[in-house]
């Protein structure tokens, strides 16, 4: 489902001492099944962009459509809105709070009204696609399982609302690297079931890994906007916006300042892989 966002402004508290401009003119559009990263230092305005995006907050200047409908009109119903996009927010699992796992994925379905067969069927569906096994852990407590193990069923919880546009806030925050990899492949294979992601994330070398289109905020403003090869390569401006390459990129600009002769969007640790192996190759033929 795409997403087109144009002339986006936003200030929280106007007309007070405390008064500041969050979000400055920003447009860009999304195309239906992407999956997109957006990144930028503390105060960037990507946190208000996404609530903004999902209907979270009001009183803001600009138009924003979901495929095709313009939800900036206020006579739209937004409960619409709701059901199209789906939100996790940092620690997810700070969300929960029902007595079992399957009771806690289906309340916001039932909240919908939806019929309770088709809710068991979502529930159902939203664990199979976050790798719980639905007959060990239905019954189970979700305060009884393991951090990563929570964070599948919070993530399930909105899975199993359907949603067609699926917001991540820093979701892989607290996770150790094999936690970050897991989460990163089930947002891969979300994604490739047909839901446009927007992840929030500080992580650039899993954005360089996975996504498709990354965008670069700065002081309310969209700075910079292209794929992962374009963003990652231009080291200048990302040093403006106080960001940082991925490692890979980092140790790849390492290696030509010893002389060795490497393209510029390495950004990949496989990709840099390939490479070097092929200039070692070379280099014992010669």
């Amino acid at each position: 489902m795409s997403i087109k966002v144009e002339h986006l402004s936003y200030t929280y508290m106007p007309g007070t001492p405390f008064e500041h401009q969050a979000l400055k003119d920003v447009s860009f559009e999304i195309q239906d099944q992407e999956f997109v990263g957006i990144v930028g230092h503390t105060g960037s305005g990507k946190s208000t962009l996404m609530q903004i995006i999902s209907g979270l907050l009001k009183g803001y200047e600009g138009k924003v459509y979901i495929n095709g409908i313009d939800f900036s009109d206020k006579k739209q119903d937004k409960r619409e809105l709701r059901k199209l996009v789906g939100v996790v927010f940092q620690y997810p699992e700070y969300q929960l709070f029902e007595e079992s796992v399957e009771k806690d994925i289906a309340y916001g379905p039932t909240k919908m009204g939806i019929e309770p067969k088709e809710v068991e069927r979502r529930v159902k569906a939203a664990m199979d696609l976050v790798d719980l096994d639905y007959d060990l852990f239905r019954d189970k407590s979700p305060f009884s399982l393991s951090g990563g193990q929570k964070r599948k069923v919070a993530i399930a919880g909105v899975l199993a609302m359907e949603p067609k546009i699926l917001i991540m806030d820093e979701p892989i925050a607290g996770l150790d690297p094999m936690g970050r990899e897991n989460f990163m492949q089930l947002t891969k294979s979300l994604n490739e079931c047909g839901i446009t992601i927007l992840m929030v994330s500080h992580n650039m070398d899993n954005l360089a890994e996975y996504t498709k289109k990354v965008l670069v905020m700065n002081e309310g403003e969209l700075l910079m906007e292209g794929t992962p090869a374009e963003i990652f390569s231009d080291y200048e401006k990302l040093k403006a916006a106080s960001l940082d390459l991925p490692e890979v990129a980092q140790f790849a600009d390492l290696l030509r300042d010893k002389g060795f002769d490497l393209p510029k969007d390495i950004i990949q640790y496989e990709q840099l892989k390939t490479i070097l192996l092929q200039k070692l190759k070379e280099g014992k033929q010669q």
